[in-house]
């Protein structure tokens, strides 16, 4: 069977295949004293609190699960407009915002609704893979620009002018970023967006982990900046609710109406008993656990970052927001030999997937490498998801510290 160009153009997701691989691994550990640790894919541990739960089951006992708008459930939308207002001090009208099948649909209608064959999208390298794809598959093209640890991995605004040309549509920013957990100075993305608006560009921010922040000078939404920008946001990171697939998309007045006329054919409407479940996720008691949840992961931030560079694995800028250690491998692979001679005749580890097959196989520890997330030094990092319990955490540094002793 022929296999469309668009297709074959999409790259494998070397996440997801490490966690086949760990998979496969974790059998033969399973009931011995060493089961694999997952510190690899970037899901929370924590799971929708009891009101969300109780929601959605009360809107399948009560029969709501008919299709909703295209654009979401008018109250959820509300809802939503209230929580930028009241976290953020951001006001965002309820009519901008449409709600998604997860921030994946979110991206896609906004890759559809924006570019057309050809045009190509300014992202950092490093930077979030499945992003790249959206605009592959929009016809597009992702331009990568080496961000360095100096920028924090983010695009710079000189960066972003010396690399546009007749063919770029815009840039694709995520604050904070998956995989390194930075976020873009606010002066910065302010230079950002001006150089943007300047050759009449898009700005597409993705912002799914913009509620997991720690620190002040970073926690706030790029909305705030001007209602030309488009972000991208999710219930699965801070609101703890990965599998229900549910997002949402700001986009300008001029916008909607085309994104909702895409999101009618692609998509019908999100999930109606996750839209009623979300609901739940804006009451106090609901809020109060989150927050309590985001301090527990900058709990882990602290504790773990620290660790791996008493390890030789040093993570060059510390994470601000989301559940990620960007590490540096090389002092690592220098340090350990491989158990076997399958990858090289000088005995070495190369770089970070080789590393990451190490652990996997003899510390029963699965990481994800750098080659996920681009093409600029990425071999030197690897990423550790820090969406994890404590215990697990201090175990997966004492199988480190006994590997590489």
């Amino acid at each position: 069977m022929k296999i469309s160009a668009r297709a074959q153009r999409v790259e494998p997701f070397y996440v997801m295949e490490m966690a086949k691989s760990a998979a496969a691994i974790a059998k033969e550990a399973a009931g011995t004293d060493r089961p694999m640790i997952y510190l690899n894919i970037g899901e929370p541990d924590f799971t929708a609190p009891p009101l969300v739960q109780e929601a959605a089951e009360k809107a399948i006992r009560d029969g709501r699960t008919q299709y909703t708008q295209a654009t979401g459930l008018p109250q959820l939308r509300e809802r939503i407009s209230h929580w930028y207002a009241e976290r953020f001090g951001v006001q965002v009208p309820a009519r901008r915002i449409v709600v998604t099948a997860g921030a994946s649909a979110a991206l896609q209608l906004a890759c559809l609704a924006l570019l057309d064959a050809g045009d190509e999208v300014l992202m950092p390298d490093p930077s979030y893979p499945c992003n790249r794809q959206f605009v592959s598959a929009a016809e597009g093209r992702a331009v990568l620009l080496p961000a360095t640890e100096a920028e924090r991995f983010q695009l710079s605004a000189d960066k972003v002018e010396q690399a546009w040309g007749a063919h770029t549509r815009g840039v694709m920013l995520a604050s904070p970023s998956n995989p390194t957990g930075t976020s873009i100075h606010p002066h910065e993305l302010r230079r950002i967006h001006s150089v943007v608006q300047e050759r009449g560009g898009v700005t597409l921010i993705d912002e799914i982990y913009l509620g997991l922040s720690y620190e002040e000078t970073y926690g706030h939404s790029a909305l705030g900046l001007d209602d030309q920008i488009i972000s991208i946001n999710s219930f699965s990171k801070y609101f703890n609710m990965t599998g229900w697939r549910l997002g949402w998309l700001v986009v300008p007045d001029s916008l909607v109406d085309v994104v909702e006329q895409l999101a009618q054919h692609l998509f019908i409407c999100p999930s109606t008993i996750a839209q009623h479940a979300a609901l739940a996720c804006f009451e106090p008691e609901s809020l109060a656990i989150y927050e309590s949840r985001r301090a527990e992961f900058k709990a882990r931030r602290d504790w773990f970052v620290p660790q791996l560079a008493a390890l030789g694995l040093p993570v060059p800028v510390t994470p601000d927001g989301a559940f990620y250690a960007w590490a540096d491998c090389t002092a690592a692979c220098q340090k350990l030999l491989p158990a076997s001679s399958e990858y090289n005749s000088d005995m070495q580890i190369a770089g970070s997937w080789e590393f990451a097959f190490e652990l996997m196989k003899r510390a029963h520890l699965a990481i994800t490498p750098g080659r996920d997330f681009g093409r600029a030094d990425t071999a030197r990092y690897i990423r550790f998801s820090t969406a994890n319990s404590m215990a697990q955490l201090e175990a997966a540094v004492g199988r480190l510290r006994a590997l590489l002793a």
